[in-house]
């Protein structure tokens, strides 16, 4: 099984920016809609589904602080994708490195 990879905030920026990746929000919708990363897409670790999630490219999963984000990266891992990272610290991390957050609806992954 790869590893599961470890990216700051500033990574992810840089992968969403040049349209890299795929950002998927494990926590549940209140939380999201509450405050969110413009882009990402809500798949609640409770109802994590790898059959509905691309493979065409990478995954960088995200939670509050980073701990769901790990447990989905290892369900995906296992579930057979190549390229699964997390956001290390979560979206607090996202926030103390200074980048925006929206609120609003989900968006289903």
């Amino acid at each position: 099984m790869q590893p599961i990879q470890n990216l700051d905030a500033a990574a992810v920026k840089q992968l969403l920016a040049q349209n890299s990746a795929v950002l998927v929000d494990v926590r549940e919708a209140g939380e999201y809609a509450r405050e969110h990363i413009a882009g990402a897409k809500l798949m609640p670790l409770s109802q994590l589904n790898a059959e509905t999630l691309p493979r065409e490219k990478p995954l960088v999963l995200c939670c509050a602080s980073g701990m769901r984000s790990q447990t989905a990266a290892r369900r995906l891992l296992q579930a057979g994708f190549t390229f699964v990272a997390h956001l290390h610290g979560g979206l607090a991390a996202w926030k103390a490195a200074g980048l925006p957050t929206q609120a609003g609806s989900p968006s289903p992954a």
